[in-house]
């Protein structure tokens, strides 16, 4: 062959010469391991090479798991930290074996095709998450739809009010009055505090919020593990008494407990392949603690459309879980479904109920709930019948200075009423900012709204609070007229001057008109009728057989009062009487003709 003795064979020969040196002399004969044979570099090497890749291999597989255990994601293809988690591993795959190829001549077509492997992976999942988009045929119409909002009657679904009952304090008051309770435990605040859940819920008849103790620090938590958390905080909404309740059985079950025992990581390995939402604490009515997950399922592609199917409980006390259907959940239970994700559903619903298409161009119809301070959901609690009810105002969204009406949702039931306003009302904000001008001069923040039934006219009930967070007056306003704001510093005193505001307003009338003023239809038989003149001004006194009130009748309003004698029966309208048994006339009827 052409230059087989040129410099480059010269080099080769050269180099398998010093091969057979190194190797003993012989070129094509290995020598029996341990007889003197020198150990071969690149044999040495790939030997190393595969003990490593295994060494390494197990020292990930225990990395993984190590990562699970703490960081307890759920095994479920549709959560979407699983699918990134995936989709990261997929990518490093693709990596190394794009590497690898380059690196191998023999085997660089073998790892290009494997590639394809990962790279699917990611495809399918991508088209899972596209499939999930309400732009794609057929998926506005079934995100509309994953709340199911019925119209309701305002005046006959919602109970008129019981002002024993009403929550007078936020979520900020509760955590002041729950820290105020706290300091007077000298042997809790050295060790533990109290933790930010403070739920709402009705418990034995009565609104309250409830949050358990939590360790201090790791420190604490090191010395008191073995005893567990020996009580929780509970602040009724309504007398504002906060106490400290102590457990005859603590609670080992719990966010402050890093490891095992911490609730999250308790509640996720026992169920690997749930996704939960997001929690809360709660008691029956025992008062036991216990905390509730609701369970997580996507009914529109591989993430869209998410809604709640079931509840785990766990007892805080012992760990025990027990899973039920949404619809089989204990009726001491308030929060099956979480706030967030109800204002998430309906606001599907007010934006996709035309069709995505009308969502973005030319939007009839859409709507939304409304926000609160800084841009952040705007919602409330009401107490009804055992059950805590999200509220939150429903605006247009292209105009959101005032609400067209309100939804209600059940929170353990998922059931959904939206209450229209016939005339549109005030949003929440706008009320707020009413009941702050109607005392600018003592400069009080009002709270969110809570909504009531007052007189079957859905009214705003705000407390005022000073700069301290401590409620000193309370303020109603009427949802659809809310031009005038009633103020008192007891709740009795705001509910008689709302009353008189409806009245006076034209709201009311009629009955409903004097009952909300707190007048009365009187009728009787005259028995005695005497005048005076008091400040300048001629009153009539009348008093009627059979009741010890005295009628007052001013003059000249009433100047058919004049007409009266004893024996006559007549009929009027009067205010309530008062601590000294007399009642001012209001309005005359017609003497009765037949007297």
């Amino acid at each position: 062959m052409p230059g087989t003795n040129g410099p480059f064979q010269k080099l080769v020969d050269a180099l398998f010469a010093a091969s057979r040196a190194t190797n003993g002399g012989r070129s094509g004969d290995r020598a029996p391991s341990g007889a003197g044979r020198r150990p071969d570099p690149i044999e040495s090497l790939a030997h190393w090479s595969r003990r490593a890749l295994a060494v390494l291999a197990v020292v990930a597989v225990l990395v993984l798991l190590a990562c699970y255990w703490w960081f307890h994601p759920s095994l479920n293809l549709r959560s979407p930290l699983v699918c990134l988690w995936i989709v990261g591993i997929c990518l490093l795959g693709i990596l190394a074996l794009a590497v690898a190829a380059a690196r191998s001549v023999l085997n660089g077509p073998l790892y290009r095709r494997l590639m394809l492997v990962p790279a699917a992976v990611i495809a399918s999942i991508a088209f899972g998450a596209l499939l999930s988009q309400p732009f794609v045929p057929g998926n506005a119409e079934r995100y509309a739809s994953v709340l199911a909002t019925t119209d309701g009657d305002f005046a006959s679904d919602i109970e008129q009010v019981d002002y024993a009952d009403v929550p007078v304090i936020d979520r900020d008051s509760a955590v002041l009055l729950g820290n105020r309770a706290m300091g007077s435990i000298p042997e809790y605040v050295s060790q533990f505090e109290i933790a930010d859940t403070y739920s709402q819920i009705n418990y034995q008849g009565r609104p309250v919020r409830v949050s358990p103790l939590a360790y201090a620090d790791l420190f604490k938590w090191l010395s008191n593990r073995d005893e567990g958390i020996p009580a929780y905080v509970l602040v009724d909404m309504v007398t504002q008494e906060a106490k400290v309740v102590r457990l005859e059985q603590p609670i080992f079950y719990s966010d402050s407990e890093p490891l095992a025992r911490n609730v999250d990581r308790h509640v996720q390995l026992s169920y690997p392949d749930l996704m939960f939402d997001q929690k809360s604490f709660e008691l029956d009515e025992e008062g036991h603690p216990w905390w509730v997950y609701p369970v997580q399922r996507r009914t529109i592609g591989l993430f869209g459309g998410t809604d709640i199917y079931a509840v785990v409980l766990v007892d805080a006390c012992t760990g025990e879980t027990d899973f039920y259907a949404v619809e089989e959940v204990p009726t001491w239970v308030d929060r099956a479904y979480p706030a967030d994700l109800l204002i998430e559903q309906y606001n599907w619903s007010g934006a996709y109920q035309g069709g995505w298409l009308n969502s973005w161009l030319g939007q009839e119809g859409v709507v939304r709930t409304t926000s609160g301070t800084n841009g952040e959901l705007g919602y409330n609690y009401l107490a009804q019948g055992g059950d805590i009810y999200l509220y939150t105002g429903v605006s247009s969204v292209t105009a959101d200075s005032s609400n067209v009406g309100f939804i209600l949702v059940n929170q353990r039931t998922g059931e959904s009423r939206y209450y229209a306003l016939a005339q549109g009302g005030a949003t929440e904000d706008s009320a707020m900012a009413s009941a702050e001008g109607a005392v600018q001069h003592l400069g009080y923040q009002a709270t969110f709204p809570l909504l009531l039934n007052v007189a079957g006219q859905p009214t705003y009930f705000m407390s005022l609070k000073d700069a301290a967070g401590l409620v000193k007056m309370y303020a109603m306003i009427n949802v659809e007229s809310y031009q005038s704001v009633a103020t008192g510093d007891t709740v009795a005193a705001c509910q008689e001057d709302y009353l008189a505001l409806l009245a006076d307003s034209g709201v009311l009338a009629g009955e409903a008109a004097d009952e909300a003023a707190g007048r009365e239809a009187v009728s009787g038989v005259v028995r005695t009728v005497a005048q005076a003149v008091v400040d300048g001004n001629s009153h009539f006194y009348v008093t009627l057989e059979g009741s010890k009130t005295i009628f007052d009748c001013a003059l000249p309003e009433l100047i058919g009062v004049v007409a009266w004698q004893p024996g006559d029966e007549v009929a009027f309208t009067a205010e309530r009487p008062g601590e000294d048994g007399v009642a001012v006339v209001t309005s005359l009827g017609e003497k009765d003709p037949s007297a």
